[in-house]
């Protein structure tokens, strides 16, 4: 009843294709962090009187951040620098920093340039990973 549809060779093919391919690191990164709460604090919280949206809202949400930061840092370098998804089911048309890269160095032959953008991105995913840590130290009082 929907009509004739087309997926492949789109931007939703891409983007459903990259999701697809990256969020079980994204789902372990969450899960991780949800295991290691302490599940009195929900107790203490519905004795309080919240609900479960309440209880959501103050008390899940900001213990799993650090999960959901950590997923965001772990999928962030592969998604941005991949290139055989889009190339596959985009049909070459869409472009990211992966597809420049990987032409750069198979296509254009320029090894310098594509090295650049790649030092680039490792630089990004480094200051990203340093702020983490940061992030992690603040919040767990500086315990290691």
């Amino acid at each position: 009843g929907l009509g004739n549809q087309e997926l492949l060779y789109t931007e939703g093919a891409v983007l459903l294709g990259m999701v697809y391919n990256f969020i079980p690191f994204m789902i372990l990164q969450i899960h991780t962090s949800l295991t290691k709460m302490d599940t009195s604090l929900l107790e203490a919280s519905a004795d309080l009187g919240a609900n479960k949206i309440q209880t959501f809202l103050k008390v899940t949400l900001p213990l799993s951040l650090p999960g959901v930061i950590n997923g965001i840092t772990l999928v962030f370098l592969p998604a941005v620098s991949s290139f055989f998804i889009p190339k596959l089911l985009g049909g070459g048309q869409y472009f990211l920093i992966g597809n420049l890269i990987e032409n750069q160095f198979i296509t254009a032959g320029e090894w310098n340039f594509g090295s650049a953008i790649s030092m680039i991105m490792a630089v990004i995913m480094i200051v990203m990973m340093i702020a983490v840590r940061n992030i992690e130290k603040r919040n767990n009082g500086g315990e290691e």
